[in-house]
This record gives C-alpha cells, structure tokens and sequence, in this order.
C-alpha cells in the first residue's frame, strides 16, 4: 500500500444561523477577561487591540440568547468587566465539545488516519 502523506486538521466553532459566536481565540478571550476582570487587561495578555477585543465581545453578547460579558460600576475602582453565569456556561460547553472533537481526531489516528490539530 503507498504511504499516504495527507493530513485532516481540524478546528471548529460555535455559531448561530450561520454566524460565528465563538471558536478557540474568543473563548480565550473570555477566559482572560474573567481572570483578569478586564477587557483591557484581557486584550493586551492576548496581544490583541482594545477594540478587536470589545468587537468581539459585542458580536458574542449579540449572537447569544443572553449576554455574556458585563460591564460592573464600581465608583472608586472605576469598574470592570464580568462573565455572566451564561458566559461561565458557554465556556464550559465549548470546553466539553474541545474535548470531544479532540477524542475524535485521536478516534481517526487510531483508525490510521493521520491528523493535526491546528494551533
């Protein structure tokens, strides 16, 4: 049989009627504004704008069913910004599915198909 040099890579996302709520950078996204309470703070760990962050947060928060980042007043703090109990939620749904579509390229390994999981 000839040596078959192809590769599946694989990534995937979660979208609704056709558009992207989130993939692996967005989720990151929000798993840094919630530790770091910040959508600033959150956007220079990932080396990304203020305004490519808050974009994203909007277009999350629109596509969801309910929003999943808050913005929180805090009048000597100045404020910040919150995952609601949904973005705590989504997170851990796209979590549970990266697991599974993980346990599904090892599945096609095992089954000889050679993959790479894109960074």
């Amino acid at each position: 049989m000839a040596s078959n040099d192809n590769q599946i890579f694989g990534r995937f996302w979660i979208s609704k009627k056709g558009k992207t709520i989130a993939g692996k950078g967005r989720i990151e996204l929000l798993k840094k504004i919630k530790e770091t309470g910040s959508i600033s703070k959150a956007a220079k760990l990932m080396a990304m704008s203020y305004k490519a962050a808050w974009d994203s947060v909007d277009i999350m928060n629109k596509l969801s069913d309910e929003p999943l980042v808050k913005r929180i007043k805090d009048g000597k703090q100045g404020g910040g910004t919150i995952l609601t109990d949904k973005g705590n939620e989504f997170i851990d749904l796209y979590d549970k599915y990266s697991v599974i579509f993980n346990n599904t390229l090892k599945f096609m390994e095992a089954c000889g198909v050679t993959t790479a999981n894109t960074p």
